[in-house]
């Protein structure tokens, strides 16, 4: 039976804790399963529902910091000092399990050594807001080789992943080691592109492998666009700069993560003004990254765009905007986090 060593950490979200370990240890048939939260010196009583958790099971342990040492060395702790399972799941204590995820995902592992990292999809639900039915019927796996997922991730300039639905080969986490300090909004996607290029990638088709929570305090709801986009150009160019060497064309993906990026900055952009949610700090900030990430991003028909609409200022752009092309009318910053943290498939 593959054992997983399941990390939670938690910073003030003990009132999620209980489902959070439940979807853990409940309705995962087929694997052994440990589980350690570590609260990382909560203001609240976090660190005390996590021991009243760990004395009802023997199976969850908890480790309290006296002093808060953030998300990143928190991560590490628990993956590379505490895991010790076949395989690790790193989760937030807001999400959850869907019911025998870690069955299908250790199924493929088991099957295909090669493989450093399975996922799946994830669903999306609202605090407050009954729970989506999950798909809980595989239909199946896909396997790719390493460096092709770690390309394709390079040519579309997106993060395909969360994080509570991928099963990590504990061997491979400690060979490529922790999560990098410098990316404290990215790390998990340079995580998974680092992974990709030490083994192959897996993906379980049909059903889903985890919840992600939305709620008001969580940190994808804080989202800054700037802030994600450098953070997400930061993760590629350093996968860049560290395997670069061993891609098929790395000048030419290199242009095309810039170009990319350069692009959603402009959509952003173009966005926040026809709405009216931009003060001018935030509009040169976005034009800055927009030409700094691809210096010939004023030859994009959207930096045009934007600076036809700004000359004629907002009033005159709502008369204009119906002759605009479809994709330039998006609803493009909720477009943009769904892209940067949420969207699905391969």
């Amino acid at each position: 039976m593959s054992t997983v060593s399941v990390v939670i950490p938690c910073y003030r979200y003990g009132h999620f804790l209980d489902q959070a370990v439940a979807s853990v240890l409940d309705d995962q048939p087929g694997v052994d399963v440990r589980v350690l939260i570590i609260d990382d010196a909560s203001p609240d009583d976090s660190a005390a529902v996590a021991a009243g958790i760990a004395a009802r099971d023997p199976r969850v342990e908890v480790i309290a910091h006296p002093t808060n040492r953030g998300h990143i060395a928190t991560y590490n702790e628990g993956l590379l000092e505490w895991a010790d399972g076949d395989y690790c799941v790193l989760m937030s204590a807001d999400d959850r399990l869907t019911p025998g995820a870690l069955g299908r995902a250790t199924g493929l592992l088991d099957v295909f050594p090669d493989v450093g990292f399975a996922y799946g999809r994830a669903l999306w639900f609202w605090e407050g807001r009954p729970l989506p039915t999950p798909r809980t019927a595989s239909r199946g796996w896909s396997v790719w080789p390493g460096r092709w997922w770690l390309e394709r991730r390079l040519r579309q300039a997106e993060n395909c992943i969360t994080a509570p639905e991928v099963v990590v080969r504990t061997s491979v986490q400690k060979r490529v080691g922790g999560y990098d300090p410098r990316l404290p909004h990215s790390g998990d996607q340079e995580m998974w592109l680092r992974l990709a290029a030490h083994a192959d990638v897996g993906f379980v088709h049909g059903a889903d492998q985890a919840f992600y929570r939305v709620h008001d305090a969580n940190m994808r709801r804080s989202f800054d666009a700037v802030r994600d986009l450098r953070q997400k150009r930061a993760a590629f160019e350093t996968t860049l700069d560290r395997y670069g060497t061993t891609l098929s064309d790395p000048r030419r993906l290199s242009e095309c993560v810039h170009r990319k990026l350069s692009r959603q900055a402009l959509r952003v952009l173009l966005d926040g003004w026809d709405r009216g949610q931009l003060d001018e700090h935030a509009v040169e900030d976005l034009l800055d990254f927009a030409v700094d990430c691809w210096p010939r991003a004023e030859s994009l028909a959207a930096y045009r765009t934007f600076r036809l609409r700004r000359r004629l200022g907002p009033r005159a752009t709502a008369a204009v905007q119906p002759i605009n092309p479809a994709p330039l009318a998006r609803k493009t910053s909720g477009w943009l986090m769904r892209r940067s943290w949420k969207y699905r498939g391969i």
